[in-house]
């Protein structure tokens, strides 16, 4: 030791000697001004650089290079030489190093953040968001996200649209290609927002996605549903077919369907309802978290109402629509959209359901298109709805929920009617 307390030529014998005590303490070396250690009161010894950045108004900087046995002194020393030498050049090496380690920011690092946000992402959005990351994008989630670049996007969107050509639909399809680049670019916006660079300019921007603005598929509104003389046939099978039912998955599936019909809800409001959302006295159920985020009562229609009533109740499992799958609940009812489908003489999805709803309340009723709106919850940018109308309950359109419900069962007793006819054709 020196006669000068805690400073000295630090090596690796004054480092060893070194002994902990009450709190930090700090040993300066001689050889160069503002090298030291830093011994722990436990006994961790870590060596730091000391000094003050020219041209910048501000307390000295304090940097960590690495624990004692990671460096040794003399490496921690040349270390420290090139963070003084960066200092008087007026360079702050911890700038420098947030900056790389900003640099380093992966994809994956970026959707963490992203739907992390408290309060920010239903869970199907964040679930749709995880997805492309870890499929759409894989080969490219534990890379920098900056290193994203207009040619890797477009080379990876035409992929997709080829994997989609090829009928490849689980790899690829115009749909999900716009959907992931939809996702990618709110992603590199996010990063560009929440992360900078040294000379403050952002990590990155939409760029590379917004270059394929002329790459993109253009894709057609969805109009596909079950057209308006078809519409008694399927109501009349799936009335039918749940008489015929004979197990609890298949009555939950066949009734969902049915209630898809009474109210124009999304598949997925409608197969996670549960039985504290339904008022049968009243004659409304509750939507807490629409998907527009809107919180809503809606009317029920008496049809829906029995239905509902006769629906038996599952103890400890508190959905209306319960399934002996994992959800707890029927969530796509695949097998049952093929009958329907059938009987449609089209494709028919669940979503396509609500278009038939809205056909029929706007074609078939007349229902006002502002009124058929509030029972599909699917409200547009509207001064007078948004800010002066309430929005929240709606029981006041049972009247028109009545009316799509009993045109319903008018086109099922007239598909009966028919298909009577044609047997006694036959017949004769």
């Amino acid at each position: 030791m020196t006669n000068q307390p805690n400073r000295a030529k630090l090596t690796k014998g004054y480092v060893d000697r070194i002994k902990p005590g009450p709190k930090d303490e700090f040993h300066w070396d001689t050889e160069v001004k503002g090298f030291g250690v830093r011994i722990t009161p436990t006994g961790k010894l870590t060596f730091i650089v000391q000094g003050r950045v020219e041209a910048v108004s501000a307390p000295a900087a304090r940097i960590t290079i690495g624990a004692y046995g990671v460096f040794t002194v003399d490496q921690a020393r040349d270390v420290a030489r090139e963070h003084l030498r960066s200092m008087r050049l007026g360079v702050d090496p911890r700038q420098v190093k947030k900056a790389e380690e900003v640099a380093r920011v992966s994809l994956q690092q970026v959707c963490d953040a992203y739907v992390s946000r408290p309060g920010k992402l239903k869970a199907s959005s964040r679930e749709a968001i995880e997805r492309h990351v870890r499929t759409t994008f894989d080969a490219w989630k534990d890379k920098p996200v900056a290193s994203i670049t207009e040619e890797m996007c477009k080379k990876r969107y035409r992929e997709m649209l080829t994997k989609g050509l090829r009928g490849d639909r689980k790899q690829g399809s115009p749909g999900q290609a716009n959907q992931a680049f939809s996702v990618l670019g709110a992603l590199l916006a996010y990063a560009g927002r929440q992360y900078r660079r040294a000379d403050g300019s952002p990590l990155c921007t939409r760029g590379p996605v917004d270059a394929l603005k002329d790459d993109r598929v253009r894709l057609k509104p969805r109009t596909s549903r079950i057209l308006d003389h078809k519409v008694g046939a399927v109501w009349l099978a799936l009335g039918q077919w749940r008489a015929e039912a004979y197990n609890r998955d298949t009555m939950s599936s066949i009734d969902l369907v049915r209630f898809l019909l009474l109210t124009g809800l999304r598949i997925s409001e409608a197969s996670s309802l549960t039985w504290d959302q339904v008022n049968l006295e009243d004659g409304y159920f509750h939507l807490p978290n629409p998907k527009n985020s809107n919180p809503v009562s809606m009317p029920l229609a008496t049809q829906a109402i029995e239905m509902l009533k006769v629906r038996p109740r599952v103890e400890g499992n508190p959905y209306v629509f319960p399934s002996w799958g994992k959800a707890g609940h029927i969530k796509d009812p695949r097998d049952l959209m093929k009958k329907v489908s059938g009987v449609a003489g089209t494709p028919i999805s669940p979503h396509d359901l609500r278009r038939t709803f809205t056909n029929i309340a706007l074609r078939s009723c007349r229902i006002e298109k502002f009124r058929t709106d509030l029972l599909t919850n699917h409200l547009t940018r509207d001064v007078t709805a948004e800010h002066y109308f309430d929005t929240t309950n709606l029981q006041w359109l049972a009247p028109e929920a009545q009316k799509i419900a009993d045109w319903l069962d008018q086109q099922a007793t007239i598909a009966a009617s028919e298909n009577v006819t044609r047997l006694r054709a036959e017949a004769a």
